[in-house]
């Protein structure tokens, strides 16, 4: 990171993060964590999907993972329930993950390199 404004914010939003490896996805998945592709369509048709991830678009992750909103997915009833954010790269998912702490989600957090790297550690195994 060069140091940027964009760098600083990132920094500082993961500091409240657990973040995940990509080696320890599919244990947080069989943990009960709830993975959540926030990936553009485009990227989702182009690279593929993420197995027993729910996709919800990054404008409206809020409202749709807020156990207290309207909106939420059925998925999203426990304030206490892990959830792990997945982008392409694990920069985007950490802004996002750091947003859902805000609205109570304490246990939000992001995959480390994103979806690329996961993906990248499949093609190896």
């Amino acid at each position: 990171m060069n140091g940027s404004s964009i760098d600083q914010v990132l920094i500082r939003s993961r500091r409240s993060l657990d973040r995940v490896e990509p080696d320890r996805l599919a244990a947080e998945m069989a943990a009960g964590a709830l993975v959540v592709d926030i990936r553009p369509v485009e990227d989702r048709d182009r690279e593929g999907l993420l197995p027993g991830a729910v996709v919800v678009g990054r404008n409206v992750l809020e409202w749709r993972l807020d156990p207290t909103s309207p909106d939420r997915i059925a998925e999203a009833v426990d304030p206490d329930r892990r959830v792990v954010l997945v982008c392409n790269e694990g920069y985007a998912s950490s802004l996002a993950a750091e947003s859902l702490q805000r609205v109570g989600l304490r246990r939000a957090t992001d995959l480390v390199g994103g979806y690329r790297a996961w993906r990248a550690l499949q093609l190896l195994t």
